[in-house]
């Protein structure tokens, strides 16, 4: 066992957030901490760490273990370039390099006996060395930096230079470099993009410690996590399995609690029923009755009624009138800010009804399509062309639609004017805000906050073309859940663009990934992309290669950018990225091998350690504790098992490297 939390409490202002939270996280564990924004959740990370008193319990962390701890804010400070801010994590295995070079300069003019004692501490010295990782710690860095989203040409930016997420990206990677016996990582995935956030979940799984994450993002939940607790309502819960599983298992929960609820008020209801008529009898007998049947009900300890799912936040999205079946044409659309191009020649229809999702990694231009559309910029070239009848809700991710100056209640009388003030409350109560909430300025609320005010604009506006720049950002998992049911009972058509792959998954019924300044259509959801993906991309890189051998010298063709298995094609590639493509291709596949054995090692370690447990328990019954046969059987099968689990345990930790 790495951590123990026990029955911690916790109180601000006499009002409770934590109450007798309890778990304990062992060797590999990979857990998260889940629940609604306010939960106490970041609360008890820093009281774990030290860094606020509990009111009562304890937190216990086994003797010479480490912790790491990235807050969901901390960055990173200084004139240090990025390279050399990750290098200083490594500071003792330099000071050893230095140590093993100075020494091998001695040995060149030691005499017979300095130099054997010279050579035992040069033995010593580069054991300890290649035991630290030593002769890989480089390229360890290098490829914590480009997992982490930094490409080589910015390993020598100062980090003053830095933005604050690019900081707390850089603080994440020295957490991950000094390789404590336990991570913990609150909001980790915030400023990453796609692909750093697969590369982290890779590195998190095969982590050989163990891990604690605090993350709304519940397809990372999914994959990493092999243990859920819970914070409702100031209590804890712990789930085996994954954030999926977790979800499955508190419906089951809820529904259980909800049906003894329902059954027990049915019950009281019919108690009360029958005393009542005993006592309409007026007899001496039936009286008595009756107040024995009142004496019974009186010791009945009545169940608290169940909070209702998702009960506190009314989103329902319905367009006022429907638009014609083209709803979007774009054409040769193109863009650069200075002499950054982001894009060129971009070409794609949507049609009503469609939920489209454009995904790709920070910079690629996600954003600055939709603001294109919305007329918040002008294109270099191109048509942006709107069917009939086409009206336009936008969804701000920086929230420019609302004015930071008003109040939320001017915010929405302001906009429409024709609601009654009871109206307008109401709008706010069903997000959240009731009472004075109404009368606070914009500028004063959270991320959050401004994102549930857009959101009840949004349900106003009743447009048929929803265009949603980031939607889920500071948005708990509840308001996912809203806001995901709300778009798929939507009638209208939706353009988004989101880095919440689970979002994704639930919401989309076709992706645009927007990869090299070309958008690749997939006609499905996000796993349905990941599935498709390496297919697509050989066809294109054929197809490009296609292209190459016709007109080595020919410049890009002006057509369509929106690749599918059978669009036009734009660009020429080399045959060196035919080559890289093909060694990316085995390394993913190598991977998969990989994660596969892993995943299967695992599987097996788990089924002999829960045999083992069922074997324990069964020496120690009754039955089986006389019967000598018996016991030698089941130890002889446990030895058996205990044999398997240690080359097994071997097999994982290679696996792991």
């Amino acid at each position: 066992m790495i951590l123990s939390v026990s029955n911690i409490n916790k109180s601000f202002n006499e009002i409770p957030v934590l109450k007798d939270v309890s778990f304990h996280i062992e060797d590999y564990d990979k857990a998260a901490i889940v629940g609604i924004n306010g939960a106490g959740k970041t609360t008890l990370l820093r009281i774990i760490m030290g860094d606020l008193s509990a009111d009562q319990g304890i937190v216990t962390i086994s003797r010479d273990k480490t912790i790491g701890y990235l807050s969901q804010h901390e960055a990173v400070s200084g004139e240090n370039t990025i390279y050399h801010e990750l290098l200083s994590v490594k500071q003792d295995i330099i000071e050893l390099e230095q140590r093993i070079r100075s020494v091998e300069l001695q040995m060149k003019n030691a005499s017979d006996d300095a130099l054997k004692q010279l050579m035992d501490h040069y033995s010593v010295l580069t054991h300890t060395f290649e035991s630290s990782n030593g002769y890989a710690y480089k390229s360890e860095l290098v490829g914590v930096l480009k997992g982490l989203g930094f490409s080589e040409d910015e390993f020598t930016r100062s980090v003053s230079t830095l933005s604050g997420g690019q900081k707390t990206r850089v603080a994440l990677g020295k957490l991950l470099l000094l390789k404590p016996d336990l991570i913990i990582l609150d909001e980790p995935t915030n400023h990453l993009d796609m692909s750093s956030i697969t590369w982290l979940e890779n590195y998190l799984r095969s982590y050989k410690g163990a891990v604690i994450i605090v993350s709304h993002d519940r397809y990372f939940l999914d994959r990493i996590a092999n243990k859920i607790i819970e914070i409702d309502n100031t209590e804890s819960t712990v789930f085996a399995g994954n954030y999926s599983d977790y979800a499955a298992k508190k419906e089951v929960l809820r529904t259980a609690k909800y049906n003894a609820y329902m059954k027990q008020q049915q019950e009281i209801k019919h108690q009360e029923a029958v005393i009542e008529k005993l006592k309409s009898f007026n007899r001496e007998k039936s009286i008595r009755r009756a107040e024995s049947r009142e004496k019974m009900l009186d010791k009945i300890e009545v169940l608290e009624k169940p909070a209702e799912v998702r009960a506190d936040m009314h989103l329902k999205l319905e367009p006022k009138f429907s638009s014609g079946n083209d709803v979007l044409h774009v054409e040769n659309l193109s863009k650069s800010f200075g002499s950054l191009t982001l894009f060129e020649h971009l070409a794609f229809d949507i049609k009503k009804g469609e939920h489209v999702a454009i995904i790709g990694d920070n910079g690629t231009g996600k954003t600055t399509i939709l603001k294109l559309i919305n007329e918040l910029i002008a294109p270099d070239t191109g048509i942006i062309h709107l069917g009939a009848n086409v009206a336009i809700g936008y969804y701000d991710q920086e929230h420019h639609v609302l004015h930071m100056d008003k109040t939320l209640f001017e915010e929405i009388s302001d906009d429409y004017p024709t609601l009654t003030n009871t109206e307008i409350r109401n709008t706010l109560a069903a997000f959240l805000f009731t009472g004075e909430d109404v009368f606070k300025q914009i500028k004063t609320l959270s991320g959050g906050e401004r994102g549930r005010v857009s959101l009840a604009k949004l349900m106003l506006s009743e447009a048929n073309f929803l265009i949603l720049d980031e939607p889920t950002n500071h948005l708990d998992i509840m308001s996912k859940e809203i806001l995901e049911d709300a778009i798929n009972a939507y009638a209208g058509t939706v353009l988004y663009v989101s880095h919440d792959r689970y979002f994704i998954n639930k919401t989309a019924t076709r992706i645009l990934d927007l990869n090299h300044k070309v958008l690749t259509n997939y006609l499905g959801n996000y796993e349905y992309y990941l599935e498709k993906r390496d297919e697509q991309l050989s066809l294109i890189d054929n197809a490009r290669q296609n292209v190459s051998s016709i007109s080595a010298d020919s410049t890009a063709p002006q057509g369509s950018s929106c690749i599918n298995t059978s669009a036009d094609l734009s660009g020429a590639s080399t045959a060196n990225g035919k080559q890289d493509w093909i060694a990316r291709k085995e390394q993913q596949a190598a991977q998969r091998k990989k994660e596969n054995e892993l995943k299967k090692c695992e599987e097996r370690i788990e089924q002999l350690e829960t045999r083992n447990e069922e074997i324990d328990t069964l020496m120690a019954s009754p039955e089986i504790c006389t019967d000598v046969a018996k016991l030698q059987e089941l130890n002889k099968e446990k030895e058996a098992n205990d044999t398997e689990l240690a080359d097994l345990y071997e097999k994982w930790e290679l696996l792991s490297e």
